[in-house]
């Protein structure tokens, strides 16, 4: 089929009304099954169309659980009725994903943009930055929401300071007052926080419980009359895409991509219906084993270092930074390369904690200090076959993976 063929096959194809209502960072009028969730978190915002500073917030729970959704919506919701009612009030909202912003500096520099005060890239001293993001907040009567989504991945990578310095810094202005929101997957996220940063942060808490089968039905339904057109899913799409993404703790973002993944492999064979076995044929599509795939694309080093999270973690379990070192460095030894530095291991961990290879939890020690403690994120198998894909570490992998 050639590719003018596929193009009129796509355009003639009556699947999708749009198909955009079906991704994630799309934040529908209605959020069904969320109505608590909503309600106790307006309570907590809603002094905020007075410009009075509410608390800080701290939400959490298991991915696809509509955290980020409801919090956008809520926010959506005041900012419209304080322009409405109150034109005296100014609220700004900043939103930053920590996933892709997770350095102090580069907060600082989202934030800056925010508030239109140009900054460099780089080049500028942290405290610097700040103190002109400080500046320039306070140029106006701001009510600022910083909403952090993601948080977890900023203090995995530079440690809580910049969240110190946020929860921290009314006493320092004049005419503005800034509210944090916090979002995170990780239930366990603020037991890693410094106390004073947790006090301030946590002023309120909600936590999102996961959806069950059937409200993500409910959900799937409501978005199917937006996105798709009229009589094109069969019955049996939408409770198969609630089952098998109730299976992911009630995850509602893999539940709309199983039914948007699905409508485009319909739409791609031609059909003029969404069937059952094309709902099948998209989650076989998304489970491909990405790990596999990120694994197989990895530099050298960076095999090298997971492999050394491996050989530790079969030893103990868990491993220190330190241990994956001395693991990598025999590894180097053993192939006959110069090792990296310490500190480029390091930033290695962290990049494979960022792409879900591993988990990098900084746990507190007590009078010894921090440390990082690493886990294999991925399944020995999964492990196992991205390496096998390199002739250098095949021997490797047949005798440690």
């Amino acid at each position: 089929m050639s590719i003018d063929e596929i193009i009129q096959r796509v355009l003639s194809a009556r699947i999708f009304k749009d198909r955009e209502k079906l991704r994630p960072d799309y934040v529908p009028e209605n959020l069904p099954h969320r109505e608590e969730e909503i309600d106790r978190l307006a309570k907590i915002l809603a002094p905020a169309v007075k410009g009075a500073r509410p608390s800080n917030v701290f939400i959490y729970g298991l991915p696809g659980t509509g955290k980020t959704a409801v919090t956008k919506y809520v926010l959506r919701r005041i900012e419209l009725f304080a322009r409405k009612h109150f034109c005296d009030v100014n609220l700004k909202v900043a939103y930053i994903n920590c996933r892709n912003e997770n350095t102090s500096y580069r907060i600082l520099f989202n934030l800056c943009n925010y508030l239109n005060e140009k900054v460099p890239f780089t080049g500028l001293s942290t405290a610097e930055l700040f103190r002109r993001f400080l500046r320039a907040l306070d140029q106006e009567r701001n009510l600022f929401f910083v909403v952090l989504d993601e948080v977890d991945f900023l203090v995995k990578v530079s440690g809580d300071d910049a969240l110190y310095k946020l929860t921290r810094i009314n006493p320092d202005l004049c005419n503005a007052r800034v509210s944090i929101i916090g979002i995170t997957n990780d239930l366990n996220f603020v037991e890693y926080l410094d106390p004073r940063v947790k006090s301030t942060l946590g002023e309120e808490e909600l936590v999102f419980r996961p959806y069950t089968t059937e409200e993500l039905a409910d959900i799937l339904a409501e978005r199917a009359k937006q996105a798709f057109c009229d009589g094109v899913l069969d019955e049996a799409v939408i409770p198969l895409c609630a089952s098998l993404a109730a299976r992911e703790h009630g995850d509602a973002r893999r539940a709309l991509d199983l039914l948007r993944v699905a409508g485009e492999i319909a739409e791609r064979e031609g059909s003029t219906k969404v069937l059952e076995e094309h709902v099948r044929k998209a989650y076989r599509e998304i489970e491909k084993d990405k790990a596999v795939e990120v694994v197989k694309s990895m530099p050298l080093h960076t095999k090298l270092v997971a492999i050394a999270v491996y050989l530790v973690k079969r030893r103990k379990g868990e491993a220190t930074t330190g241990e994956i070192y001395e693991a990598y460095k025999g590894l180097c030894k053993r192939l006959m390369i110069d090792e990296l530095t310490q500190r480029r291991v390091s930033d290695i961990i962290n990049e494979l904690d960022m792409l879900g290879i591993v988990n990098a939890k900084v746990t507190s020690k007590g009078r010894y200090g921090r440390t990082k403690i690493v886990r294999l994120a991925i399944s020995d198998r999964a492990l196992a076959e991205g390496l096998k894909s390199d002739p250098r570490l095949s021997s490797i992998v047949t005798e440690s993976v």
